[in-house]
């Protein structure tokens, strides 16, 4: 049976509001505990690509570059990222994993986020299904993921 769902914009925006909801559950804080999703989001990604410049990571975020920049000031602040003249270009900045206490660089996995889905959901069984939609979404929405 093909059953076709037509989507206006306000299902858009709630679906959105939700997904966000549940990504701020599902990432790990990395010592920013009490930071908006959207600032921890930057910190992970640097976590993932070291040595970025703000350009790349708003870039990979979909945050516009002056969010980017603040967020990045935000959390060297907190001495969770060191931020430094690119030396072969000293206009661009890079970020990077602030070192840990013990003298390394904090290493984060990239956690599922299947237990905050599985909390939203009515039927854990749906979680299969939801996960193969929202890979689908991720793959189609989401620049350069293909």
């Amino acid at each position: 049976m093909l059953y076709c769902w037509i989507v206006n914009g306000l299902q858009l925006l709630v679906l959105g509001r939700t997904l966000v909801k549940l990504a701020g559950t599902a990432m790990p804080s990395l010592g920013a505990e009490g930071l908006p999703a959207s600032v921890r989001s930057v910190l992970v990604d640097v976590h993932h690509h070291p040595d970025s410049s703000v350009g790349e990571v708003a870039a990979r975020t979909g945050f516009p570059q002056s969010h980017v920049s603040a967020s990045i000031a935000r959390l060297q602040e907190q001495g969770l990222l060191v931020a430094e003249a690119d030396p072969r270009d000293r206009r661009r900045t890079l970020v990077r994993p602030a070192p840990d206490p013990r003298g390394g660089f904090l290493v984060i996995g990239s956690e599922p986020a299947d237990d905050a889905l599985l909390e939203a959901l009515d039927d854990p069984r749906a979680l299969p299904d939801v996960q193969r939609a929202l890979e689908t979404l991720y793959r189609h929405l989401v620049p350069s993921s293909g």
